[in-house]
């Protein structure tokens, strides 16, 4: 196992809990190094984790030689230039979602990497989180049949740094900040190789005076005729809800992971101190999170980075899936201002073909079934359709 040595560019939220998941993953792995265009900031952060040196310079923490890997937490209209800057200097780079702030963007970033011939990562860690990756698994073993639906939902009473609020900065608003998860975590329940056809979105600003939007919901068309569906909102009060569903033709799944999960606590607050992120407060009845670093996915999302760069493969989050959630989140807007179903433009898919969604019906008499069920007196109710008339009839049959 190579000891990798780790430039932190940004000291906000997420390079605090970058920060903690490689601290706490494979030990051989240090941050050596952290940028922040904030001396002063720079400097609490070394001091908070401990990390050796700082700089105020992005170029000087991508061309240092003592560095093999950099890993970008830095507001959204800087990912091009620390991209770039890095693999010029051949440092493996691990990028923050959204890789981009529009598919030509990550486009270009995907470009660099893949002319330097440097490691990329995407790190989106809502699609690590423990429930997910064990929920995927369940269905690459066919625990669902084939997928049909998928339902991902974020919301929270928004975001915590003054750029994400910046439409030029951020490139967007909620649909940029949160609908990247959803379409990462539909993706990967669908199939990366289901290539995503067309979007239908609404988005508004409803609450909060910004020009960017506040609230979304869109609809993606795959190409086998699944449906992934996402619900993002700046305004929810309450603290952080992540829940996504997933339907299939033999199976469901229901995952909650922030809200609810069975730690409940209430409390006076008068020693309850943090809660979890995005908590609103700090008394009444509680849902704090165990483990944050874990239940969000930091952790085993790291550990693929890592392990992948050593064994020189892909990660299971590429530059190539930001890239595509990019291209969905941009027909999210086109659709949102057409009013209309928008194509999703993909420059260049990887991912083959995926035949649509089709089943062998189970015959009744030679009569394709529509439905079989158990009336409450035991009796089985048919409900098939006739074979030649297309009329569609049932029967009922004896108990046992």
């Amino acid at each position: 196992m190579t000891a990798h040595r780790i430039a932190m560019l940004g000291t906000g939220l997420i390079g605090d809990f970058y920060t903690a998941a490689l601290n706490r993953g494979r030990t051989k792995d240090t941050v050596e190094l952290v940028y922040s265009r904030s001396e002063e900031r720079g400097a609490a952060f070394r001091e908070r984790w401990g990390v050796p040196r700082s700089t105020t310079s992005l170029e000087a923490a991508c061309a240092d030689p003592d560095i093999d890997t950099v890993v970008i937490g830095l507001p959204n209209d800087m990912h091009e230039e620390a991209v770039r800057l890095a693999a010029e200097n051949g440092k493996a780079v691990l990028c923050t979602k959204p890789l981009g702030r529009t598919a030509a963007e990550a486009k270009r970033m995907l470009d660099i990497v893949e002319e330097h011939g440097v490691f990329a990562g995407y790190l989106e860690d809502l699609v690590y989180t423990p429930k997910t990756l064990t929920a995927v698994k369940s269905v690459q073993d066919g625990a669902l049949g084939d997928v049909l639906w998928v339902r991902s939902r974020e919301t929270h009473p928004g975001p915590h740094s003054a750029w994400f609020w910046d439409e030029k900065k951020a490139g967007g608003g909620v649909i940029v900040d949160l609908g990247c998860h959803c379409i990462a975590i539909c993706r990967n329940f669908v199939g990366k190789g289901n290539r995503p056809v067309e979007v239908f979105c609404w988005k508004d600003t409803l609450v909060h005076p910004i020009s960017a939007d506040d609230h979304a919901v869109a609809l993606i068309r795959f190409e086998s005729g699944a449906i992934g569906q996402f619900e993002v909102s700046w305004a929810f009060r309450g603290g952080l809800d992540l829940r996504d569903e997933v339907q299939g033709t033999e199976g469901t799944i229901w995952l909650n992971h922030f809200l609810r999960t069975g730690f409940d606590m209430f409390t006076t607050g008068k020693s309850a101190g943090y809660v979890a992120e995005k908590a609103e407060t700090t008394s009444g009845w509680l849902f704090p999170v165990g483990d944050e670093v874990t239940e969000l996915g930091y952790l085993d999302m790291f550990t693929d980075m890592f392990d992948s760069m050593d064994a020189g493969t892909r990660p299971q989050e590429s530059f190539y899936d930001g890239y595509v959630v990019n291209a969905i989140i941009d027909a999210c807007y086109a659709s949102a201002q057409s009013g209309a179903w928008a194509p999703v433009e993909i420059e260049d898919w990887r991912g083959g073909t995926t035949p649509r969604i089709s089943r062998s019906p189970e015959l009744h008499e030679g009569h394709a079934v529509i439905k079989r069920e158990i009336l409450p007196d035991g009796r089985t109710k048919v409900l098939f359709q006739h074979r030649e008339t297309g009329e569609i009839l049932e029967t009922v049959g004896q108990p046992g």
